[in-house]
Protein backbone atom coordinates (compact mmCIF):
# COMPACT_ATOMS: atom_id res chain seq x y z
CA UNK A 1 0.00 0.00 0.00
CA UNK A 2 1.42 3.37 -1.04
CA UNK A 3 1.79 6.17 1.47
CA UNK A 4 -0.70 9.06 1.30
CA UNK A 5 -0.14 12.14 3.42
CA UNK A 6 -2.84 14.59 4.49
CA UNK A 7 -2.15 18.08 5.79
CA UNK A 8 -4.40 21.02 6.58
CA UNK A 9 -7.96 21.53 5.33
CA UNK A 10 -8.79 18.76 2.84
CA UNK A 11 -11.59 16.56 1.55
CA UNK A 12 -11.29 12.96 2.74
CA UNK A 13 -12.55 11.75 -0.66
CA UNK A 14 -11.33 13.47 -3.82
CA UNK A 15 -14.02 15.55 -5.58
CA UNK A 16 -16.49 15.05 -2.69
CA UNK A 17 -17.37 17.60 0.01
CA UNK A 18 -14.71 20.08 -1.03
CA UNK A 19 -14.17 22.32 2.02
CA UNK A 20 -16.14 25.57 1.90
CA UNK A 21 -14.14 28.48 0.62
CA UNK A 22 -11.61 26.30 -1.22
CA UNK A 23 -11.06 25.18 -4.80
CA UNK A 24 -9.84 21.64 -5.38
CA UNK A 25 -6.95 21.13 -7.78
CA UNK A 26 -5.61 17.74 -8.87
CA UNK A 27 -1.85 17.79 -9.36
CA UNK A 28 -1.13 14.48 -11.04
CA UNK A 29 1.22 12.56 -13.29
CA UNK A 30 0.58 10.22 -16.20
CA UNK A 31 -2.81 11.77 -17.15
CA UNK A 32 -4.78 10.67 -14.08
CA UNK A 33 -3.07 7.26 -13.85
CA UNK A 34 0.05 8.15 -11.87
CA UNK A 35 0.81 9.61 -8.48
CA UNK A 36 -1.28 12.63 -7.54
CA UNK A 37 -2.17 15.05 -4.77
CA UNK A 38 -5.19 17.29 -4.27
CA UNK A 39 -4.53 20.88 -3.28
CA UNK A 40 -7.27 22.96 -1.67
CA UNK A 41 -6.66 26.54 -2.70
CA UNK A 42 -8.32 29.74 -1.53
CA UNK A 43 -8.61 30.96 -5.14
CA UNK A 44 -9.08 29.22 -8.52
CA UNK A 45 -5.66 28.33 -9.98
CA UNK A 46 -6.86 29.43 -13.44
CA UNK A 47 -7.73 33.02 -12.49
CA UNK A 48 -4.58 34.71 -13.75
CA UNK A 49 -5.13 38.32 -14.83
CA UNK A 50 -2.19 38.44 -17.25
CA UNK A 51 -0.05 36.02 -19.21
CA UNK A 52 3.25 36.56 -21.03
CA UNK A 53 5.23 33.82 -22.77
CA UNK A 54 4.83 30.90 -25.15
CA UNK A 55 2.43 28.82 -23.00
CA UNK A 56 -1.14 30.01 -23.46
CA UNK A 57 -4.56 28.39 -23.30
CA UNK A 58 -5.99 28.66 -26.77
CA UNK A 59 -9.52 28.74 -28.14
CA UNK A 60 -9.68 28.48 -31.92
CA UNK A 61 -12.65 29.21 -34.14
CA UNK A 62 -11.79 26.43 -36.58
CA UNK A 63 -14.83 27.39 -38.67
CA UNK A 64 -12.77 30.36 -39.89
CA UNK A 65 -9.92 28.21 -41.25
CA UNK A 66 -9.85 27.72 -45.03
CA UNK A 67 -8.07 24.52 -46.07
CA UNK A 68 -7.20 24.10 -49.74
CA UNK A 69 -9.79 21.36 -50.25
CA UNK A 70 -12.57 23.81 -49.36
CA UNK A 71 -12.25 25.48 -52.77
CA UNK A 72 -10.24 22.92 -54.78
CA UNK A 73 -11.19 19.23 -54.86
CA UNK A 74 -7.51 18.43 -55.52
CA UNK A 75 -6.41 20.55 -52.53
CA UNK A 76 -4.85 19.41 -49.26
CA UNK A 77 -5.89 19.45 -45.62
CA UNK A 78 -4.86 22.32 -43.32
CA UNK A 79 -2.56 21.53 -40.39
CA UNK A 80 -3.96 22.73 -37.05
CA UNK A 81 -1.33 21.41 -34.62
CA UNK A 82 1.14 18.58 -34.26
CA UNK A 83 4.11 16.89 -32.65
CA UNK A 84 6.22 13.80 -33.40
CA UNK A 85 3.36 11.44 -32.38
CA UNK A 86 0.20 13.07 -33.69
CA UNK A 87 -0.89 15.69 -36.19
CA UNK A 88 -4.29 17.37 -36.28
CA UNK A 89 -5.73 18.62 -39.56
CA UNK A 90 -8.89 20.26 -40.88
CA UNK A 91 -10.56 19.15 -44.11
CA UNK A 92 -13.56 20.97 -45.58
CA UNK A 93 -14.07 18.71 -48.56
CA UNK A 94 -17.41 18.96 -50.39
CA UNK A 95 -16.29 17.04 -53.50
CA UNK A 96 -14.21 13.86 -53.88
CA UNK A 97 -10.55 14.30 -54.72
CA UNK A 98 -9.60 13.31 -58.27
CA UNK A 99 -7.03 10.97 -56.70
CA UNK A 100 -6.87 8.34 -53.96
CA UNK A 101 -4.75 8.72 -50.82
CA UNK A 102 -2.38 6.17 -49.32
CA UNK A 103 -0.97 7.62 -46.09
CA UNK A 104 2.44 6.18 -45.25
CA UNK A 105 2.99 8.62 -42.38
CA UNK A 106 0.50 6.98 -40.03
CA UNK A 107 -2.96 5.74 -39.18
CA UNK A 108 -5.81 8.19 -39.77
CA UNK A 109 -8.94 8.92 -37.78
CA UNK A 110 -11.44 11.15 -39.56
CA UNK A 111 -14.05 12.65 -37.22
CA UNK A 112 -17.06 13.78 -39.23
CA UNK A 113 -18.25 17.11 -37.86
CA UNK A 114 -20.56 17.83 -40.80
CA UNK A 115 -21.64 16.07 -43.96
CA UNK A 116 -22.67 12.67 -45.25
CA UNK A 117 -21.08 10.48 -47.85
CA UNK A 118 -18.97 7.38 -48.40
CA UNK A 119 -15.44 6.50 -47.41
CA UNK A 120 -14.10 4.42 -50.31
CA UNK A 121 -11.28 2.02 -49.32
CA UNK A 122 -9.36 -1.03 -50.53
CA UNK A 123 -11.55 -3.11 -48.23
CA UNK A 124 -14.85 -1.68 -49.47
CA UNK A 125 -17.02 1.36 -48.73
CA UNK A 126 -18.23 2.74 -45.39
CA UNK A 127 -21.10 5.24 -45.36
CA UNK A 128 -20.54 8.11 -42.94
CA UNK A 129 -22.64 10.76 -41.19
CA UNK A 130 -22.03 13.51 -38.58
CA UNK A 131 -20.47 12.19 -35.39
CA UNK A 132 -18.69 9.26 -37.03
CA UNK A 133 -15.13 8.19 -36.35
CA UNK A 134 -13.58 6.66 -39.49
CA UNK A 135 -10.32 4.88 -38.63
CA UNK A 136 -8.13 4.10 -41.64
CA UNK A 137 -4.97 2.00 -41.12
CA UNK A 138 -1.65 3.26 -42.42
CA UNK A 139 -1.13 2.33 -46.08
CA UNK A 140 -4.83 1.89 -46.92
CA UNK A 141 -5.80 3.36 -50.30
CA UNK A 142 -8.93 5.45 -49.80
CA UNK A 143 -10.81 8.67 -50.43
CA UNK A 144 -13.81 10.52 -49.01
CA UNK A 145 -16.75 10.94 -51.38
CA UNK A 146 -19.25 13.47 -49.96
CA UNK A 147 -22.87 13.21 -51.03
CA UNK A 148 -23.86 15.90 -53.56
CA UNK A 149 -24.58 19.22 -51.87
CA UNK A 150 -23.12 18.14 -48.52
CA UNK A 151 -20.87 20.57 -46.63
CA UNK A 152 -18.06 18.28 -45.51
CA UNK A 153 -16.17 19.23 -42.33
CA UNK A 154 -13.64 16.70 -40.99
CA UNK A 155 -11.35 16.82 -37.95
CA UNK A 156 -8.46 14.59 -39.06
CA UNK A 157 -6.18 12.93 -36.49
CA UNK A 158 -3.02 11.28 -37.84
CA UNK A 159 -1.00 9.08 -35.48
CA UNK A 160 2.39 7.51 -36.12
CA UNK A 161 1.32 4.33 -34.31
CA UNK A 162 -1.73 2.08 -34.62
CA UNK A 163 -5.15 3.03 -33.28
CA UNK A 164 -6.22 0.52 -30.63
CA UNK A 165 -9.06 0.08 -28.18
CA UNK A 166 -8.10 1.07 -24.62
CA UNK A 167 -7.78 -1.42 -21.80
CA UNK A 168 -11.10 -1.26 -19.94
CA UNK A 169 -9.65 -2.80 -16.78
CA UNK A 170 -12.17 -4.24 -14.33
CA UNK A 171 -15.08 -3.03 -16.50
CA UNK A 172 -14.26 -5.60 -19.18
CA UNK A 173 -13.92 -5.33 -22.94
CA UNK A 174 -17.64 -4.68 -23.56
CA UNK A 175 -17.78 -1.45 -21.52
CA UNK A 176 -18.45 1.94 -23.13
CA UNK A 177 -18.94 0.30 -26.50
CA UNK A 178 -18.84 -3.34 -27.49
CA UNK A 179 -16.21 -4.14 -30.14
CA UNK A 180 -19.15 -5.50 -32.12
CA UNK A 181 -20.27 -1.88 -32.60
CA UNK A 182 -17.33 -1.31 -34.93
CA UNK A 183 -18.57 -1.43 -38.52
CA UNK A 184 -16.18 -2.84 -41.13
CA UNK A 185 -16.54 -2.70 -44.92
CA UNK A 186 -17.76 -5.33 -47.37
CA UNK A 187 -15.67 -5.73 -50.55
CA UNK A 188 -16.93 -3.79 -53.55
CA UNK A 189 -14.37 -4.39 -56.32
CA UNK A 190 -14.19 -1.87 -59.14
CA UNK A 191 -13.51 -3.10 -62.68
CA UNK A 192 -13.09 0.24 -64.48
CA UNK A 193 -10.15 0.87 -66.78
CA UNK A 194 -8.72 4.29 -67.50
CA UNK A 195 -6.21 6.52 -65.72
CA UNK A 196 -6.24 6.54 -61.92
CA UNK A 197 -3.91 8.39 -59.55
CA UNK A 198 -2.91 7.21 -56.08
CA UNK A 199 -0.98 9.69 -53.97
CA UNK A 200 1.34 8.18 -51.37
CA UNK A 201 2.00 10.61 -48.51
CA UNK A 202 5.32 10.14 -46.75
CA UNK A 203 7.09 12.75 -44.58
CA UNK A 204 4.40 15.21 -45.64
CA UNK A 205 5.32 14.91 -49.35
CA UNK A 206 3.30 13.15 -52.07
CA UNK A 207 4.40 10.60 -54.65
CA UNK A 208 1.89 9.96 -57.45
CA UNK A 209 1.30 6.50 -58.86
CA UNK A 210 -0.65 6.05 -62.10
CA UNK A 211 -2.73 2.93 -62.74
CA UNK A 212 -4.62 1.81 -65.85
CA UNK A 213 -7.22 0.11 -63.65
CA UNK A 214 -9.23 1.27 -60.67
CA UNK A 215 -7.06 0.87 -57.54
CA UNK A 216 -9.99 -0.30 -55.36
CA UNK A 217 -10.24 -3.73 -57.02
CA UNK A 218 -10.22 -5.99 -53.92
CA UNK A 219 -12.71 -8.86 -54.27
CA UNK A 220 -12.26 -10.21 -50.72
CA UNK A 221 -10.27 -9.78 -47.53
CA UNK A 222 -9.68 -11.45 -44.17
CA UNK A 223 -7.66 -10.45 -41.15
CA UNK A 224 -7.76 -8.08 -38.19
CA UNK A 225 -6.43 -4.90 -39.83
CA UNK A 226 -9.06 -2.89 -41.69
CA UNK A 227 -10.94 0.43 -41.70
CA UNK A 228 -13.67 0.79 -39.08
CA UNK A 229 -16.55 3.15 -38.41
CA UNK A 230 -17.93 4.08 -34.98
CA UNK A 231 -20.39 6.84 -34.19
CA UNK A 232 -19.47 8.92 -31.15
CA UNK A 233 -22.96 8.41 -29.69
CA UNK A 234 -22.23 4.67 -29.56
CA UNK A 235 -19.83 5.54 -26.75
CA UNK A 236 -21.68 4.86 -23.47
CA UNK A 237 -20.06 6.97 -20.76
CA UNK A 238 -19.10 5.56 -17.40
CA UNK A 239 -21.07 7.50 -14.79
CA UNK A 240 -21.55 7.45 -11.06
CA UNK A 241 -24.17 9.24 -8.97
CA UNK A 242 -21.58 9.76 -6.23
CA UNK A 243 -18.23 10.33 -7.96
CA UNK A 244 -17.03 12.59 -10.79
CA UNK A 245 -15.10 10.53 -13.32
CA UNK A 246 -11.79 11.84 -14.71
CA UNK A 247 -11.53 12.55 -18.45
CA UNK A 248 -9.48 9.36 -18.99
CA UNK A 249 -12.64 7.33 -18.24
CA UNK A 250 -13.91 8.46 -21.64
CA UNK A 251 -11.08 6.98 -23.74
CA UNK A 252 -12.30 5.64 -27.10
CA UNK A 253 -9.05 4.98 -29.00
CA UNK A 254 -5.40 5.00 -27.96
CA UNK A 255 -2.27 5.37 -30.07
CA UNK A 256 1.43 5.81 -29.43
CA UNK A 257 1.80 8.99 -27.39
CA UNK A 258 -1.84 10.09 -27.37
CA UNK A 259 -5.44 9.05 -26.78
CA UNK A 260 -8.82 10.06 -28.19
CA UNK A 261 -11.67 10.49 -25.71
CA UNK A 262 -15.38 11.02 -26.39
CA UNK A 263 -17.62 13.30 -24.35
CA UNK A 264 -21.31 12.61 -24.91
CA UNK A 265 -24.52 13.53 -23.03
CA UNK A 266 -24.69 12.00 -19.56
CA UNK A 267 -26.53 12.52 -16.26
CA UNK A 268 -24.75 14.69 -13.73
CA UNK A 269 -23.89 13.36 -10.30
CA UNK A 270 -26.79 13.17 -7.82
CA UNK A 271 -24.92 13.47 -4.51
CA UNK A 272 -25.07 17.16 -3.47
CA UNK A 273 -21.54 16.91 -2.05
CA UNK A 274 -19.98 15.68 -5.30
CA UNK A 275 -18.17 18.03 -7.67
CA UNK A 276 -20.32 18.06 -10.82
CA UNK A 277 -17.97 19.84 -13.23
CA UNK A 278 -14.45 18.92 -14.40
CA UNK A 279 -12.08 19.58 -11.53
CA UNK A 280 -9.16 21.99 -11.80
CA UNK A 281 -6.04 20.13 -12.78
CA UNK A 282 -2.45 20.68 -13.83
CA UNK A 283 -2.17 17.86 -16.33
CA UNK A 284 1.57 18.21 -16.40
CA UNK A 285 2.27 15.21 -18.68
CA UNK A 286 -0.10 16.00 -21.56
CA UNK A 287 -1.39 18.72 -23.85
CA UNK A 288 -5.19 18.58 -24.02
CA UNK A 289 -7.20 19.42 -27.15
CA UNK A 290 -11.00 19.53 -27.23
CA UNK A 291 -12.92 19.73 -30.51
CA UNK A 292 -16.50 20.84 -29.86
CA UNK A 293 -18.95 19.00 -32.13
CA UNK A 294 -22.49 19.62 -30.90
CA UNK A 295 -24.65 20.70 -27.97
CA UNK A 296 -24.29 23.21 -25.16
CA UNK A 297 -20.74 23.37 -23.80
CA UNK A 298 -21.61 24.59 -20.34
CA UNK A 299 -18.07 24.29 -18.93
CA UNK A 300 -16.80 26.92 -21.42
CA UNK A 301 -18.37 30.31 -22.14
CA UNK A 302 -18.19 31.66 -25.67
CA UNK A 303 -17.39 28.29 -27.25
CA UNK A 304 -19.53 27.03 -30.13
CA UNK A 305 -19.72 24.12 -32.54
CA UNK A 306 -16.60 23.74 -34.64
CA UNK A 307 -14.36 25.42 -32.05
CA UNK A 308 -11.24 23.85 -30.56
CA UNK A 309 -9.40 24.53 -27.32
CA UNK A 310 -5.79 23.70 -26.46
CA UNK A 311 -4.58 23.60 -22.87
CA UNK A 312 -0.79 23.06 -22.77
CA UNK A 313 1.24 21.20 -20.20
CA UNK A 314 2.15 23.40 -17.26
CA UNK A 315 -0.97 25.58 -17.22
CA UNK A 316 -3.95 24.75 -15.03
CA UNK A 317 -7.35 24.34 -16.58
CA UNK A 318 -10.84 23.55 -15.38
CA UNK A 319 -14.36 24.95 -15.38
CA UNK A 320 -15.10 28.61 -15.83
CA UNK A 321 -16.97 30.29 -12.94
CA UNK A 322 -20.32 30.37 -14.74
CA UNK A 323 -20.13 26.61 -15.29
CA UNK A 324 -19.74 25.93 -11.58
CA UNK A 325 -22.87 27.94 -10.84
CA UNK A 326 -24.83 26.37 -13.71
CA UNK A 327 -23.92 22.86 -12.55
CA UNK A 328 -25.89 23.35 -9.32
CA UNK A 329 -29.22 23.17 -11.17
CA UNK A 330 -28.44 21.16 -14.32
CA UNK A 331 -29.40 17.49 -14.32
CA UNK A 332 -27.36 16.33 -17.30
CA UNK A 333 -24.89 17.48 -19.92
CA UNK A 334 -25.86 17.75 -23.58
CA UNK A 335 -22.45 18.37 -25.14
CA UNK A 336 -20.65 16.21 -27.69
CA UNK A 337 -16.89 16.74 -28.01
CA UNK A 338 -13.71 14.92 -29.03
CA UNK A 339 -10.62 15.16 -26.84
CA UNK A 340 -7.07 14.43 -27.96
CA UNK A 341 -4.60 14.11 -25.10
CA UNK A 342 -0.98 14.16 -26.29
CA UNK A 343 2.13 13.39 -24.25
CA UNK A 344 4.41 15.64 -26.30
CA UNK A 345 3.71 19.38 -26.58
CA UNK A 346 1.59 20.37 -29.58
CA UNK A 347 2.73 23.22 -31.82
CA UNK A 348 -0.03 25.26 -33.45
CA UNK A 349 0.28 26.12 -37.13
CA UNK A 350 0.34 29.81 -38.14
CA UNK A 351 -3.08 29.32 -39.74
CA UNK A 352 -4.47 28.07 -36.42
CA UNK A 353 -2.88 30.94 -34.49
CA UNK A 354 -4.65 33.32 -36.87
CA UNK A 355 -8.09 32.13 -35.68
CA UNK A 356 -7.24 32.10 -31.94
CA UNK A 357 -9.52 34.13 -29.65
CA UNK A 358 -7.25 36.37 -27.51
CA UNK A 359 -9.98 36.95 -24.92
CA UNK A 360 -9.87 33.26 -23.95
CA UNK A 361 -6.41 33.48 -22.34
CA UNK A 362 -7.69 35.22 -19.19
CA UNK A 363 -11.35 34.21 -19.45
CA UNK A 364 -11.46 32.55 -16.02
CA UNK A 365 -10.43 35.79 -14.30
CA UNK A 366 -12.81 37.81 -16.48
CA UNK A 367 -15.67 35.52 -15.45
CA UNK A 368 -14.89 36.28 -11.80
CA UNK A 369 -14.95 40.04 -12.38
CA UNK A 370 -11.21 40.34 -11.86
CA UNK A 371 -10.78 41.94 -15.27
CA UNK A 372 -12.82 44.53 -17.09
CA UNK A 373 -15.53 42.88 -19.19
Amino acid sequence: MEAVWSKGKVARQAHVAVPDGTYEEEHGRETFFGRSSHLYRLHPPTAWVGIDGPLRPRALDVNEMKPEDLVDAAGAWQLIAGNDDVRLFLSRRARPAPWFLRDADGDLCYFVHRGRGVLETDYGPLAYEPGDYLVVPKGTTHRLVPDPGEDGFFFVIEGTGEFRLPDRGIMGRHAQFDPGMLEVPEPDPHHEEGSFEVRVKRDGASTSLRYRWHPLDVAGWQGDLCPVRLNILSHRPVTSPRYHMPPSANATFVNDGFAICSFVPRPLEEDPDVLRVPFYHANIDADEVLFYHAGNFFSRAGIGEGYMTLHPQGLHHGPQPAAIEASRTKQRTDEVAVMVEARLPLALSPEAEAVALPEYECSWARGMGLLDE
